[in-house]
């Protein structure tokens, strides 16, 4: 009866046990910059326990192909399945960015940082969504409010200086590019703007 019983239970395991391997296998592939295929692997996968993740993870790997529509079906699907996911608001913005979306792009990093105030992510996101709209002085406002909670951060300095530059304020511009010169001493766009601009 015992044996019976270890019997059953391994072939309880079976399908949990496959499931395990293709999410494996897709994580090595990913790993391998073999992104199709570790799309493939997860065909089959049960989506129904976990399918927001299942569908993020499927939208990531459609990104890293290049396969923008797909990527963003993927994220909006998972939205659909949990409203909630912060993950899959975060994941559809970047598609949306890779197509100039803009507006789209900075409405979801919107929402997020409506749920988590100071996501970065979601901030440096809608930093970029600004900057395709070309909206300088939003986005240098942005960027002063992101530079003072990561004031370490580069990424949030060039933003700024960006901004500065593009709103001709070469003194602010300046400011800016030389604070991320002492956070990243060989950034080239800060090194050629303060070579430019003396």
């Amino acid at each position: 009866m015992k044996r019976i019983i270890v019997i059953l239970f391994a072939l309880s395991s079976l399908p949990a046990l496959a499931e395990e391997s293709a999410w494996q296998k897709s994580y090595q592939l990913e790993a391998g910059t073999r992104y199709a295929e570790a799309l493939a692997a997860l065909n089959g996968v049960e989506e129904s326990a976990d399918a927001g993740f299942a569908l993020s993870r499927r939208g990531w790997l459609a990104y890293l192909q290049g396969k923008n529509q797909d990527a963003h079906a993927f994220y909006k699907r998972a939205l659909e399945r949990n409203p909630g996911s912060l993950e899959a608001r975060l994941g559809i913005t970047l598609p949306l960015l890779a197509q100039q979306r803009w507006r789209e792009a900075a409405m979801y990093a919107r929402q997020v940082i409506a749920e988590s105030a100071w996501d970065y992510t979601a901030h440096v996101r809608l930093l970029a969504a600004l900057e395709g709209q070309r909206d300088w002085r939003s986005m240098a406002e942005h960027a002063e409010r992101l530079v003072e909670r990561y004031p370490s951060d580069t990424t949030a300095w060039v933003y700024l200086a960006r901004a500065q530059a593009w709103l001709g304020d070469v003194r602010e511009a300046r400011k800016a590019y030389s604070r991320t010169l002492e956070r990243y001493p060989d950034h080239l766009e800060a090194t050629r703007y303060l070579a430019s601009k003396p």
